[in-house]
């Protein structure tokens, strides 16, 4: 179901789902202009809207950030800072084929850093574009990363490395899994948090 909801002086499109088992309801901002909301089947249309004005105020505030963060056409990240085209060393017509040239030139070499440190080898690796993940690991161990993480920080990016290259030992995220991946990445809530930005 959707519907709009009038937040100060702007509509926003409210994607609204019913899931069975659901004890609480969530909210999710999507972007500028949508929110997604999940709730039980007991929880009405009208809980939804009673819900969204509850929250009215951090909805706003969060929504005014996702905009401050907006690029514009001739705006993109590579390596964590932000470039204007004209301006930037090199030129290129595609982005995402910037970005899957410059992974393909720069990750391979974390990829065998990280493996030979770990002594974690993977059967394959892959760069794709990918909206919903930066990285997986197969069960066959055939690491996919996302071509995006060029948009990211060094520091980001090793973490994601260390990351999948941990799954080839643990294919879940137990305890015994982040430990490995603190014992390489100390520091790695830091480097998930930096990624939250991009």
């Amino acid at each position: 179901m959707e519907f709009i909801v009038k937040l100060g002086a702007h509509d926003v499109n409210v994607l609204f789902e019913k899931k069975a088992r659901l004890k609480h309801s969530y909210m999710k901002i999507l972007d500028e202009k949508n929110i997604k909301i999940k709730g039980n089947f007991f929880f009405t249309k009208n809980d939804a809207k009673d819900f969204i004005q509850s929250k009215s105020q951090w909805i706003q505030k969060h929504i005014t950030h996702l905009k401050s963060k907006k690029l514009s056409e001739n705006e993109f990240f590579y390596m964590g800072k932000k470039y204007i085209r004209e301006d930037f060393e090199e030129t290129f017509v595609n982005l995402d084929e910037f970005y899957r040239q410059k992974a393909h030139e720069l990750i391979p070499s974390i990829v065998e850093k990280y493996a030979e440190q770990m002594q974690l080898y993977p059967q394959s690796l892959k760069f794709r574009k990918n909206k919903s993940r930066w990285g997986s690991c197969s069960f066959s161990n055939n690491i996919n990363l996302n071509i995006y993480l060029m948009k990211l920080p060094l520091e980001a990016i090793e973490y994601v490395v260390v990351h999948e290259l941990a799954h080839i030992k643990h294919k879940n995220h137990s305890r015994a899994f982040w430990s490995l991946v603190a014992y390489y990445l100390p520091q790695y809530k830091m480097a998930e948090k930096l990624m939250k930005n991009y």
